[in-house]
């Protein structure tokens, strides 16, 4: 035994997305590049807002020599600040740097929240479709995560989570726009949430925190709104990132945002801002905490990413798929023409068209398409889409 059995097992369920990976760079390498069309990975595939390089060489070329020191955990005062002055006036809320931690991206947010509220054991309640990363998140802090269903559109099914929460229950995750389905909640759905959650809360004797994960919150289509979380219930954690609205994954920035009416708002921030520093990220990367702090509202051309969701839905049309329309996000979550999601994703690797089967998000039934690529990727996987769907019909 080299590695502990509990990472030989998580290996083992998130191995489909690996699998997928591996068998990408093993059909590239046999038929070139040019002929394997991969909608495995949620990669942005759009260049930053030009922006972006400005505000990065100006803030090399006046960069002090302390530049690249320690901060405090939360992170630089003053990029704090211009952050919750924009996400005060994005979500209709009134939040002060105090409320805001900087962090490693929307994964380093995630951690440190959790890490901060759970106790070996207590509970984490999400709908499914989800994010795959969730279930190893929540255990790395001694949680469980828990997943309910959703309606058949991938929509909030409250009477589902009723059932769900337990004296064990300490927060919900809920992700809009969502990965995988692109599934953005609406206002009515959140709110009922956040009554139930209230209510739930009120009868354990401690709050139960929903905590919205919104790295695609701008990310959106056909001017669907995505609700202010905060506005939905009082006990709110916002977790985000820069990763997928300005396209600079690799560089792991993101944010932590407390709502001012959380109960226990100076205890929470003290937690979050602890575990900022002892789970090993110490800080949020300095440059790009400057350079954000000048970007707030800026995004890529999301009206690209709505024509590519647009081409693929008309082509998976076209070849008689079945899947709900996207509101935002850049994933389309279709239903396989056959119960098992993982030999039709193995057929369409077939025809060199790479995706991701839906079990591995808790979504048996369909595949995860990822349509952050270029544009002749969808164009010339038609073929093997339409090939693959008549082999079942």
């Amino acid at each position: 035994m080299t590695i502990a059995k509990k990472i030989e097992g998580f290996i083992e369920q998130s191995s489909w997305i690996r699998k997928m990976f591996e068998e990408g760079t093993r059909l590239k390498k046999k038929h070139g590049a040019e002929n394997v069309f991969d909608f495995s990975l949620g990669n942005p595939n759009l260049p930053p807002p030009a922006r972006f390089d400005d505000i990065l060489k100006e803030t090399i070329a006046t960069l002090e020599a302390s530049g690249h020191g320690y901060m405090p955990n939360t992170g630089y005062p003053g990029v704090r600040n211009a952050i919750a002055e924009f996400v005060s006036r994005e979500q209709n809320t009134s939040l002060s740097g105090d409320e805001i931690t900087m962090t490693c991206g929307a994964a380093g947010a995630l951690n440190i929240v959790f890490k901060a509220i759970l106790d070996p054991g207590d509970e984490v309640i999400s709908p499914a479709p989800f994010f795959v990363e969730y279930r190893f998140y929540v255990d790395n802090h001694g949680g469980v995560l828990k997943t309910v269903p959703t309606y058949e559109d991938f929509t909030l099914d409250l009477d589902a989570f009723e059932a769900a929460i337990s004296p064990r229950t300490k927060a919900v995750i809920i992700n809009s726009p969502n990965n995988p389905t692109g599934q953005v909640y609406s206002r009515a759905a959140l709110d009922a949430l956040g009554a139930l959650l209230a209510a739930k809360s009120r009868e354990a004797g401690h709050p139960i925190y929903l905590i919205s994960d919104e790295p695609y919150r701008k990310i959106i289509y056909d001017d669907i709104p995505v609700p202010s979380i905060f506005s939905c219930y009082a006990d709110t954690v916002m977790c985000t990132s820069y990763s997928k609205d300005i396209s600079i994954p690799g560089e792991r920035i993101g944010f932590v945002a407390i709502s001012p009416n959380a109960t226990f708002k100076q205890q929470l921030s003290m937690g979050i801002a602890l575990a900022n520093r002892i789970l090993g990220f110490v800080n949020a990367p300095a440059l790009m905490q400057r350079i954000v702090a000048r970007m707030q509202g800026d995004s890529v051309d999301i009206a690209k990413y709505r024509r590519k969701r647009d081409k693929l839905c008309d082509l998976l049309g076209d070849c008689g798929y079945e899947f709900t329309r996207p509101a935002g996000a850049f994933y389309l979550f279709p239903k396989a023409p056959i119960a098992d999601d993982v030999a039709f994703a193995r057929t369409l690797a077939d025809e060199l068209v790479l995706v991701v089967p839906g079990s591995g998000f808790g979504g048996p039934g369909h595949v995860r398409i990822a349509y952050c690529v270029d544009d002749s990727v969808i164009e010339n996987a038609r073929p093997g889409f339409e090939k693959a769907m008549a082999k079942y019909r």
